[in-house]
């Protein structure tokens, strides 16, 4: 299972997000996502969360919200991938170019708008409300065919 973190900044009714353009292999390729990444050896969700973002955007995060914890079977490669999602409001540093796509701040009512994953609209919806939750996004051939959730 391939564990990593997935992380929306936010600041004045805009999102950080980040157009995945730049690496032909890349699954996500053409997508717009939050910033994130993959788990290093030893790390707690947070501590991955606040190197995926300062990595990607040069923005150190503080003080980052757990918002719900996501499974994707069998996502890429019959890999099983498990992604704790965040949100965070505060940051300093100087924001920087990205070696993975390109970085924009897009108006929350327009992120709708942008080339998104089926499932991001769903979760992103739920990021709106104060619950926690826990969800499954089955994709075949990079569709949603199905997806669940328990909120607490």
């Amino acid at each position: 299972m391939q564990v990593s973190t997935l992380c929306y900044v936010r600041h004045e009714g805009k999102t950080l997000m980040l157009h995945r353009i730049k690496k032909d292999s890349d699954i996500h390729q053409g997508k717009w996502n939050g910033l994130g990444g993959k788990f290093l050896t030893g790390e707690t969700p947070e501590e991955c969360v606040i190197r995926e973002v300062k990595e990607e955007s040069g923005l150190t995060i503080v003080a980052p919200q757990l918002r719900g914890v996501m499974t994707f079977p069998k996502f890429k490669n019959a890999e099983d991938w498990l992604v704790f999602l965040f949100t965070a409001q505060k940051f300093h540093g100087q924001q920087q170019e990205c070696s993975e796509g390109h970085l924009e701040w897009i108006a929350d009512e327009k992120i709708k708008d942008l080339n998104l994953w089926e499932g991001d609209h769903r979760f992103l919806e739920w990021l709106k409300g104060p619950k926690f939750f826990s969800a499954k996004f089955i994709y075949k051939n990079k569709k949603l065919v199905e997806h669940s959730a328990i909120f607490y």
